[in-house]
């Protein structure tokens, strides 16, 4: 198996653990606070969806040769919404707080699909080139995948040990 392969085979694995733990919970667990946080799980995938919208876009200019084309809140909170994370977060919590959770769920797996539709396009070579697009630097566009994967892990980690320590949640998941 090659990188490629295997960061997709994880890729989709993260992506059928969150859609088997949500399918779990309730739309009432769903929009509870995960105290003592405001934060509720819908609001952990709109904020996960918001960041892959950058790792989606950057898969779409990869593949048409193009520079990416960021969500407009990248710009709101640009030039680079990485150098402030807080900022962004707090940015991106306040749009999307009170969103109905079917639209925030439909859009993230929308985009999830899609993210992982095009990046199985992606050739491995340009994947894992460092410097393959000037608009990523030196890095290699497996970097993107790789954050979207570790993004989705340490909230799905963060998430089901919570619902996990106040009885929401069986042990084996």
């Amino acid at each position: 198996m090659n990188e490629k392969e295997k960061i997709l085979m994880e890729l989709r694995d993260i992506f059928n653990r969150w859609q088997v733990l949500l399918s779990s919970l309730s739309e009432e667990q769903i929009t509870a606070p995960l105290l003592p946080s405001n934060w509720t799980v819908k609001d952990i995938v709109a904020h996960m969806g918001a960041w892959q919208q950058a790792s989606l876009a950057r898969a779409e200019a990869a593949l048409s040769d193009s520079e990416p084309k960021y969500p407009e809140w990248w710009q709101i909170n640009g030039p680079d919404p990485d150098e402030d994370v807080d900022r962004t977060n707090a940015w991106i919590y306040e749009a999307n707080r009170d969103k109905p959770w079917p639209g925030v769920y439909a859009e993230w797996k929308a985009q999830f699909s899609r993210y992982l539709e095009l990046t199985s396009q992606i050739p491995e070579k340009d994947l894992i080139e460092p410097g393959r697009y000037a608009w990523f630097g030196n890095y290699a566009l497996s970097a993107s995948l790789m954050g979207s994967l570790d993004h989705h892990r340490e909230h799905f980690d963060m998430v089901s040990t919570w619902l996990r320590e106040h009885g929401m949640l069986k042990t084996g998941r």
